[in-house]
């Protein structure tokens, strides 16, 4: 795959309004849906995606105006909200109420599996949150029974393969046997409840993160001072105590990566593909691997946010522009630590400042592990 198609700019992508049985409810309508890797769980045969390349996690992005809502449904895999734009009432559990977390630009939220959640704009405009989903099969999607009851009031039916079915466009309501069967009340009942203090452990506030100074080899060499803030998963920090928040496995690695102006992240490559969705700034991301190489420039405003897929083991070097920081939220497949392998360019400048790494790839002073 061309490098190209996986430069998703911001104005690129396109979205269905119909992806999912709710899009008859006049609550929840009119509701914008974006796939930009992986198809997620919609289901429409409609939807637009941008990039269907296997990543091991999936990413998509959802914009609706105030007032409206998403209404409760399952995963089971994790699902994650980063609210880009505005602010959202997320909301959980059934138990007898909802219980509800606001997050506004740049917070995430990581919800649990085997809970039902849903989401209402509560700000003044659209809006726009990314959501991410682990694992390349999610395992499908199941709606809450109120869900069900009233689009098929509205006309609208869920097949037990998950086809939505418009019976006021003429087509026929399938037989009850065929009918998408939620969960019953006492199914739903014993799921585990999450209590608002666990439910803020898997909140990450943009304005509380904890930011890293010296958390890649190369941050101490001339024109780097890249910092990295922990989310979820070990993601690629190379500082010893550059830990995430203790969760159950979430499927991928998230964490924000802030490049001072002028700053750089030197040659470098990994071994699992980089999803990376530039928040503030702009970013030239130069990435070659074999005969192809490119250089892309991403922007990062109030109402846009450009992603690049870099893919496993292609080089590659991200740079901010000489008046501003770059501010990037990086996604990585799976929970556990990568190790990044520098250009030896970077691994020779660093030893000239006394920096190495040790064997368990964490920055440490050469003198000490040269002496061992």
């Amino acid at each position: 795959m061309r490098f190209d198609e996986r430069y998703i700019p911001f104005s690129s992508l396109r979205y269905s309004t119909q992806s999912f049985i709710d899009f008859c409810l006049p609550e929840c309508s009119p509701k914008r849906n974006y796939a930009l890797i992986g198809p997620g769980v919609s289901q429409s045969t409609d939807q637009p995606v941008n990039l269907r390349e296997p990543h091991g996690f999936q990413v998509g992005g959802v914009s609706m105006p105030p007032g409206k809502v998403n209404p409760p449904h399952l995963h089971f895999t994790c699902e994650v909200f980063f609210c880009a734009r505005g602010t959202w009432e997320i909301q959980w559990g059934f138990n007898p109420d909802a219980s509800t977390l606001l997050i506004s630009d740049g917070d995430i939220v990581a919800i649990p599996t085997w809970v039902y959640r849903g989401f209402k704009n509560v700000g003044s405009d659209d809006g726009f949150m990314f959501t991410a989903l682990g694992r390349d099969d999610t395992g499908g999607i199941l709606w809450s029974p109120a869900t069900i009851s009233a689009a098929q009031e509205h006309g609208v039916y869920l097949t037990r393969d998950h086809k939505i079915v418009d019976t006021r466009n003429g087509a026929p309501p399938p037989l009850e046997q065929e009918r998408f069967e939620p969960m019953s009340a006492s199914e739903i009942a014993s799921l585990q409840p999450w209590s608002d203090a666990a439910m803020r452990k898997r909140f990450f506030a943009f304005d509380e993160l904890c930011w890293e100074e010296h958390a890649l080899l190369d941050s101490s060499l001339d024109d780097g001072g890249a910092m990295i803030a922990p989310v979820f998963g070990y993601g690629m920090c190379e500082k010893r105590n550059c830990l995430p928040r203790p969760m159950n496995p979430v499927g991928l690695s998230m964490e924000w990566l802030r490049i001072p102006a002028g700053g750089r992240i030197r040659r470098h490559r990994l071994d699992v593909k980089q999803v990376l969705i530039v928040y503030r700034g702009s970013l030239r991301i130069l990435v070659n691997e074999a005969e192809e190489s490119g250089q892309y420039q991403l922007q990062g405003c109030s109402d846009a946010w450009d992603t690049f897929s870099v893919p496993e083991r292609a080089w590659r070097e991200f740079r901010a522009d000489q008046e501003h920081e770059v501010v990037a939220l990086s996604m990585l497949a799976t929970d556990d630590r990568k190790l990044i392998d520098w250009d030896p360019e970077v691994i020779a400048s660093a030893s000239q400042l006394g920096l190495t790494r040790d064997a368990d790839g964490y920055i440490a002073p050469k003198h000490f592990v040269t002496r061992a």
